[in-house]
């Protein structure tokens, strides 16, 4: 998603279609091109069954960006052309700032903050704040309002971060397997205490049993 983002994004700032707008070509245009670096690489060094499924979503990818390439250069022109490239780069740039929705939720269900890296966190807020800013004085929607989208969830991670970054969810597992164990572990010491304190009642008695039968003979 963040390749398609980019790529619209590139798209959408392009003198032809957003007049003013080169910064934004400029920028995610060279995102666009680190991402396609790193796909590469991916699809290179992942295994069989990762390999087809990073192809099928770059596959969707080009499609989408070819499809709105065509339509906005031979179907639309002036105002409709850029209205309709803005729309479609601020719906997947929405989509690629939601995608770490799943992440939060995970931390909020498992109150730690080890698949969520601080730094990504913090990057996705500076980077949407930016845009925002820029949005706002460039009098840009489709500038401001993916990325006011994006500052706020970068902002919600970063609270998220706060609010559980001394927490570590695998050590409590551990510590109440542990605990668990110990419990264990002291049932079977008295289960054995109490079998030793039964033989040593048994053996006992049966001497005393033997001491009187000898005193009867």
């Amino acid at each position: 998603m963040t390749l398609l983002n980019c790529l619209l994004s590139a798209w959408y700032g392009l003198p032809f279609v957003s007049p003013n707008n080169l910064l934004v070509s400029t920028i995610n245009g060279t995102g666009a091109a680190i991402e396609s670096i790193y796909v590469l690489v991916f699809i290179i060094f992942a295994p069989t069954k990762e390999k087809g499924k990073i192809l099928g979503l770059l596959t969707f990818v080009i499609a989408v960006f070819s499809t709105v390439a065509f339509v906005s250069l031979f179907a639309l022109h002036g105002h409709s052309r850029k209205l309709f490239c803005g729309l479609a780069a601020t719906i997947f740039s929405i989509i690629m700032y939601a995608s770490p929705l799943s992440i939060m939720r995970l931390v909020i269900k498992t109150k730690s903050v080890e698949f969520m890296p601080f730094f990504l966190s913090l990057f996705v807020f500076l980077c949407g704040t930016s845009w925002f800013v820029y949005g706002l004085l460039g009098g840009d929607p489709f500038v401001a309002v993916p990325n006011g989208f994006g500052c706020g969830l970068g902002a919600a991670q970063l609270i998220l971060y706060a609010i559980y970054r001394n927490n570590h969810g695998e050590p409590k597992k551990a510590s109440s397997n542990g605990g668990s164990s110990l419990e264990m572990g002291e049932k079977e010491k008295q289960k054995q205490k109490q079998k030793q304190n039964q033989n040593g009642i048994n053996t006992s008695s049966n001497s005393n049993h033997l001491n009187n039968s000898h005193n009867q003979v």
